[in-house]
């Protein structure tokens, strides 16, 4: 495993346990992180996180918690006992939520605030009423983060540098929306590629379907790996 491999995690955004298990068979001695999102959740249950974890790899577990504050810190607690290594919630359920959760945290596990989603634009928050730019409403929403006592956040690689000179290195931020020179941005708006993702400061790379849909995820996987150490 090289120190480029452990900035990646594979997101196993998959419908079933024997899909995603395949690719964490097909990935094994590159990748040891792997993220399992509501699509794989919500089929498969809690039994997934326990499937992917006897193999010996991370998890994080990107549920994107957003409730009342109890039933967040209970759900928190909940993904504490299986074990994660990362968790999601959203950061607009506000500083209470944010603080439950952060309470509630069990076995070391990192606590990460979605910012703004990789898909939105600000056509999108001028839907919800949000006026600003996203940038400002990521940089906003990660100092509510912060403020509460946060670990980390997840913005799209478009916001690395402002939360950098924001925040420095008092938190993790992890990226999704990262696509290799020729890939496809299917759903993602703000992308950039892995070796500009990490020149711009990310400590984590969110990387799915450049990989798990490439007739040969290993190469593909090999492939960003060489752009990396590049």
């Amino acid at each position: 495993m090289t120190k480029a491999a452990e900035k990646i995690i594979v997101a196993l955004d998959v419908p079933t346990k024997t899909e995603a298990l395949e690719i964490v068979e097909k990935l094994r001695g590159q990748i040891s992180f792997f993220k399992i999102g509501l699509q794989l959740y919500t089929a498969e249950g809690p039994e997934i996180v326990r499937a992917v974890s006897s193999t010996g790899s991370k998890v994080f577990l990107d549920l994107k918690l957003h409730d009342i504050p109890n039933t967040v810190a209970r759900a928190v607690e909940s993904a504490g006992r299986l074990g994660v290594q990362m968790l999601t919630i959203h950061l607009g359920g506000g500083s209470e939520m944010i603080r439950a959760a952060i309470a509630a945290r069990t076995n070391n596990t990192l606590l990460l605030g979605v910012t703004v989603l990789t898909s939105s634009t600000e056509e999108t928050l001028r839907e919800i009423g949000v006026q600003d730019k996203v940038d400002d409403q990521v940089l906003r929403l990660a100092k509510l983060g912060v403020d509460a006592g946060i670990d980390g956040v997840v913005a799209s690689p478009h916001e690395l540098k402002p939360l950098r000179r924001d925040f420095d290195d008092r938190i993790k931020i992890v990226v999704p929306g990262i696509r290799p020179s020729g890939a496809e941005a299917n759903d993602q708006k703000r992308t950039m590629s892995p070796r500009d993702a990490l020149d711009a400061g990310a400590d984590y790379l969110v990387i799915g379907r450049p990989i798990t849909a490439h007739r040969n995820p290993h190469e593909a996987t090999k492939r960003i790996l060489e752009d990396i150490a590049d």
